[in-house]
C-alpha cells in the first residue's frame, strides 16, 4: 500500500521524485524518503515521519544534486511510523538503498539467519531484511547487484515491488515485482518507475507494467531490459497511457473527494457510453458477447471483492438474481481465499477492484482460475493485475480516483454490474425486449438525475452541522437500499472517524434498536420501491423510541416526510437503479461532516487507497 518512485535521466532528479511522491501520497502518508546517488558519487538518503511536505522541509538544506534516485511514501506494516522505519532502507555498509511496497512474510527467518552471519539491523521493517540480504549475497558471492537482487528474491516469500540502487553503480536502477504493482515509464533519454503511472504521465505516454516474477534493469543510455528471476528474457509490452494531468489535479475543488463526487455525472456517462445503444434497446458488454456460452451455462456466480467494492458486489447479487435468475454469492476476497472454496468449470467468478491490484482479490482470482472457474474482472485501472489475470472483464472508465474514500468508483462499479446483469438477461431471455428497453432508457437518464441530486449539496452541508458531533450513526435500508446503507456507514467511518453501522432495516429489531435514542441519528434510505411500506414501519419504530431520522426519499414522498426530522429528496428511478442515486447524498453527508470536524478527507488516518498487502 506504499508508493514508490524512481528516476534516471537528465532532469532534476529530486524535483521529479518529490512530485511523484505527491501523486502517490494517497497510497500512504506515515513517512516519506528519498535516496539519490549524488553528483559527488555519494549515496544520500533523506527521510522523515509524516507527509511528503515534511520531507520537503527536511530536505530544504540538503545536497540535492543527483544522477538518479528512488523515493517512497509509506503505509506502515512492519514497525511503527518513525524516521528510522521510513524508507528508503539501506544496507549495513551504506552502499545499497531500497524502496519497497509489499510484505515479506518470511522476514523473521531471513533476519535471524542474517544476524547469525553478523548483520546488525537499525529498523523494525521487513524491507531492511531484504536490503541486508542483497548486500550479504553481493559481498559473499562477489557478484553484481543484479545477480544479488535475483538471488535474494528467490529466498523471499511474500509480496513486493522494489527499486534498488547502489552507490558504486550510479547509472542503474534494479526493479522487480511480485503481487504488488510496478510501472515503468520510457521517456526520451530518461526512465521512470512508480507504483502506478501517475508520477510520470506528464513526461511520457509510454509505459510498461511489470508482471509477477519479473526483474527490470534500468540503465542510463540503454534500452529497458526485463528478465525473470532465472535471467531469461521477458517480453516487453509497451502500453500507451490515456491519463491526463487534469485528472490528477483538484480542478478548483478544495479536495479530491469533493471533485470526484461532482464528477459522477461525467464519469457515469463515460461508463455507459457505447454500452447502452440503439436508444436503450440493446446492452453491449463485450465480455458477455465474447463468452456467450459461459454465461448461458453458468450454474452460479460468485462475486469476490473488498471494502466498497464488496458493497457494489452485494448490489450485483440483487441485480443478477433479479434479472438473470442465476444464483449469486458474494464473498469478502480476504475470507474467500482461506475458506476452501468449492468451484468448478460452470461457475463464474466476478472479481471487483478499483485499483486492479487489491491483494486479497487478486489471490482469489488465482484460486478461482486454478479451480477451473471462468473469471471475469471489473476494474478501473487499465493494465493492472486483475484485468491481466482474468479471462474477460469490463473497465468502469471513471478515471483516476485519488481520494482514499471511494465515490465515483463505487457508482461506476454499480453501473457496470447493472449493465452486466442486463446483458446476461438479454442473452438468456430472462427479461423481455420491452423491459430491457425501459431500463436502458432509464440508465441513459441517470447522469442527468445525478446532476439533480448534486444540487442538494448546499442543503446537505447545512444538515451536516446538525449531525457533526454525533458519536454514533445507524444506517438502515431494505433490498437494494441495504448495500447503500452499508456503503454510507463506511464512508462516514472512513473520513470522519465517527462510528457508524449499516444494517438491514428489518434486522434493527434484532439488536440495534437497543441503541436508539435522541443522541444516535438514524439515516434511512427509503426510496419508493416494493418494500416502501416496510421501511415506513421501521421509520415509525425509530421515532417511537425518540430517534432522530435523516431519510433519503423519492421526490414527492409524503408519508416519510411527515415522520422524519430531515429528508433529502432524490429523483424517481426504477428500483434496481436507485442505489446510484441514493448513495450520492450519503457521500456528501460524510464529506461535509468530516470537513466540519477538521479531518483530512483525502488522506484519512490509517487508510490507503490501494490495499496491495494482506
Amino acid at each position: 500500500m506504499c508508493g514508490i518512485v524512481g528516476y534516471i535521466g537528465d532532469g532534476n532528479v529530486y524535483d521529479i521524485l518529490i512530485k511523484g511522491l505527491h501523486r502517490l501520497e494517497y497510497r500512504g502518508y506515515d513517512s516519506a524518503g528519498v535516496a539519490m546517488v549524488g553528483d559527488d558519487g555519494q549515496l544520500n538518503v533523506y527521510k522523515t515521519m509524516g507527509k511528503v511536505s515534511n520531507l520537503e522541509t527536511f530536505c530544504s538544506q540538503k545536497n540535492l544534486g543527483a544522477r538518479l534516485g528512488i523515493a517512497h511514501t509509506r503505509w506502515a506494516t512492519h514497525g511503527e511510523p518513525s524516521d528510522t522505519n521510513a524508507h528508503p532502507q539501506t544496507s549495513q555498509d551504506g552502499n545499497i538503498a531500497i524502496v519497497h511496497n509489499g510484505t515479506i512474510e518470511n522476514y523473521k527467518v531471513l533476519k535471524d539467519a542474517l544476524i547469525q552471519h553478523g548483520c546488525k539491523f537499525a529498523s523494525e521493517t521487513d524491507t531492511e531484511v531484504l536490503v541486508q540480504l542483497i548486500e550479504y549475497i553481493r559481498v559473499t558471492n562477489k557478484c553484481s547487484l543484479l545477480t544479488a537482487v535475483r538471488e535474494a528474491l528467490k529466498q523471499v516469500v511474500g509480496a513486493y515491488a522494489i527499486a534498488v540502487i547502489e552507490k558504486s553503480n550510479p547509472d542503474t536502477i534494479i526493479a522487480a515485482r511480485q503481487s504488488s504493482p510496478l510501472a515503468i515509464g520510457i521517456g526520451d533519454n530518461e526512465m521512470f518507475l512508480a507504483s502506478d503511472a501517475t508520477p510520470f504521465v506528464e513526461y511520457t505516454k509510454e509505459c510498461v507494467y511489470l508482471k509477477d516474477g519479473e526483474v527490470a534493469v534500468i540503465r542510463r543510455g540503454e534500452p529497458l531490459k526485463i528478465t525473470d528471476l532465472d535471467n531469461k528474457d521477458a517480453r516487453i509490452d509497451v502500453k500507451t497511457l490515456e491519463l491526463s494531468i487534469s485528472e490528477l489535479e483538484k480542478g478548483g475543488y478544495p479536495h479530491f473527494m469533493l471533485k470526484e463526487i461532482f464528477q459522477q455525472p461525467e464519469t457515469l456517462r463515460d461508463c455507459i457510453r457505447g454500452r447502452v445503444v440503439e436508444g436503450g434497446r440493446k446492452i453491449n458488454i463485450n465480455g458477455v458477447n465474447d463468452n456467450k456460452e459461459v454465461f448461458l451455462n453458468a450454474k452460479r456466480i460468485v462475486i469476490v471483492a473488498c471494502g466498497t467494492s464488496w458493497h457494489a458486489g452485494l448490489l450485483g447479487k440483487y441485480l443478477i438474481q433479479d434479472m438473470c435468475k442465476i444464483p449469486v454469492e458474494v464473498e469478502y476476497a480476504s475470507e474467500f481465499r482461506y475458506s476452501n472454496p468449492v468451484l468448478d468449470e460452470r461457475d463464474v467468478v466476478i472479481a471487483i477492484s478499483q485499483s486492479g491490484e487489491t491483494a486479497d482479490t487478486l489471490a482469489a482470482v488465482k484460486i478461482a482460475r486454478d479451480m477451473g472457474a471462468f473469471v471475469f474482472g471489473i476494474s478501473n485501472a487499465v493494465g493492472s493485475s486483475i484485468p491481466r489475470e482474468t479471462f474477460s472483464g469490463c473497465y468502469i472508465h471513471v478515471g483516476p480516483e485519488i481520494g482514499v474514500a471511494s465515490t465515483k468508483a463505487f457508482t461506476g462499479q454499480v453501473m457496470v454490474l447493472t449493465l452486466l446483469a442486463l446483458a446476461i438477461a438479454q442473452l438468456k431471455g430472462t427479461l423481455t425486449d420491452a423491459e430491457i428497453e425501459n431500463l436502458g432508457k432509464k440508465i441513459l437518464e441517470i447522469p442527468s438525475a445525478v446532476e439533480k441530486v448534486l444540487k442538494l449539496a448546499d442543503k446537505v452541508e447545512h444538515l451536516s452541522l446538525i449531525y457533526t458531533y454525533a458519536r454514533n450513526f445507524l444506517y438502515l435500508g431494505r433490498g437494494y437500499s441495504y448495500p447503500v446503507a452499508l456503503e454510507g456507514a463506511l464512508k462516514l467511518k472512513e473520513i470522519s472517524y465517527i462510528h457508524a453501522e449499516g444494517y438491514p432495516a428489518a434486522e434493527m429489531k434484532h439488536g440495534p434498536i437497543a441503541l436508539i435514542d435522541a443522541e444516535m441519528p438514524s439515516v434511512i434510505i427509503a426510496p419508493k420501491d416494493h418494500l416502501y411500506e416496510k421501511i415506513v414501519s421501521n421509520v415509525q419504530q425509530v421515532k417511537a423510541r425518540g430517534g432522530n431520522i435523516l431519510a433519503i426519499v423519492t421526490e414527492g414522498d409524503q408519508q416519510i416526510c411527515r415522520l422524519a426530522d430531515h429528508v433529502l429528496e432524490v429523483p424517481d428511478m426504477p428500483e434496481c437503479l436507485t442505489p446510484i442515486i441514493t448513495s450520492i447524498p450519503l457521500q456528501l453527508l460524510s464529506y461535509y461532516i468530516a470537513i466540519n470536524k477538521g479531518k483530512n478527507v483525502d488522506m484519512p488516518r490509517n487508510l490507503a487507497k490501494s490495499v496491495t498487502v494482506e
